[in-house]
């Protein structure tokens, strides 16, 4: 069973995430590659090892020419690389050939997606696309690699039963109501209700944030494998799409970020934005928090109710890039 899924298609980044000509790391199974993103909102990446002397050039900086055209240049030895790996030796006033292959990269609006060297296996997914279409972009937040397999990963983004364990710190969440799951192949639906326990009067004037909290947090969660999850949330001011993203940077790690959409009812709810993303970041914490507290290669002796999220990810593990009919637990 491949670890990380070749020929499914990642998002690498939001153009917000990456600062205008300023190289920014990212690494896709287990390459790492540099990229940025010119005054024109074009985004190109390339291998970060110089080869020259394999000096990171995500640590070097960029330079625009005459013609407008942004280069990303090697610390050490201030080599410029364009878009298409090329650069002009000292002493020369001709450009190489191609000396780096650059990431192919499919961008559909601020949306960065990739492949990376393998052959596409099943599409983007658009369920982004349509999200940007209907809310206004909020921001991101919890850029994380965290040192864990993507399979172990999913598990833990589709277990229900955490929620109460993991998360219980902030959000005081004391059970998990579990209502339905929908299965579509490679999309399905998860929908429950966690009530907390309330915070005092005293508390929440020390902490004003709490006050968004609801008594009953009600789930839906959108899924679409193996890079996405979406908490879809309603609240009296406005609603939200919570988006988590998964990448495999390489075999044992795995990277996760928060893109937030919003839809304002009332003009309150755009101020909240930068709470909400705090909630996100805090989610983000948590569950990397625990998932460098398990042993991850351990037999599952034991199995709870409803794990139906989790059976659906092992399933479409084993059988990527085919969707087989589900065999869910009760």
């Amino acid at each position: 069973m491949p670890s990380m899924l070749p020929g499914a298609p990642w998002l690498l980044a939001h153009k917000s995430m990456l600062a205008v000509n300023q190289p920014h790391k990212i690494s896709l199974y287990g390459v790492d590659y540099v990229m940025w993103k010119d005054a024109a909102g074009d985004v190109c990446a390339l291998p970060n090892a110089c080869p020259h002397m394999g000096a990171m050039l995500s640590e070097g900086w960029c330079e625009v020419d005459k013609e407008d055209n942004t280069t990303v240049v090697c610390p050490f030895h201030a080599l410029k690389f364009d878009a298409d790996g090329c650069t002009v030796l000292p002493g020369t006033a001709k450009k190489t050939l191609p000396q780096l292959k650059p990431l192919k990269l499919i961008v559909q609006g601020n949306l960065i997606w990739s492949y990376g060297e393998y052959k596409p296996k099943v599409p983007v997914p658009t369920i982004l696309n349509e999200i940007a279409e209907t809310y206004y972009f909020v921001g991101h937040t919890a850029d994380t690699s965290v040192e864990t397999p993507l399979l172990t990963m999913l598990l833990n983004m589709h277990d229900y039963n955490h929620q109460n364990g993991t998360h219980r710190d902030l959000f005081r969440i004391t059970d998990v109501e579990f209502h339905q799951f929908t299965d579509v192949g490679h999309h399905s639906h998860a929908f429950y209700d966690m009530p907390t326990a309330s915070y005092s009067l005293v508390e929440k004037l020390k902490q004003p944030d709490l006050l968004l909290l609801p008594s009953t947090i009600k789930a839906h969660l959108e899924n679409h494998f193996p890079s996405l999850v979406i908490f879809h949330g309603e609240m009296p001011l406005g609603k939200a799409a919570q988006c988590h993203i998964f990448i495999p940077e390489a075999e044992n790690r795995t990277r996760t970020y928060i893109l937030l959409f919003g839809q304002a009812k009332h003009p309150m709810f755009k101020l909240l934005g930068n709470t909400y993303l705090k909630f996100g970041k805090v989610v983000v914490e948590q569950d990397a928090d625990i998932l460098g507290k398990i042993y991850a290669n351990t037999p599952q002796k034991i199995k709870l109710n409803n794990e139906v999220g989790m059976d659906w990810v092992r399933r479409n593990f084993e059988s990527f890039p085919n969707v087989v009919e589900p065999n869910l637990s009760k």
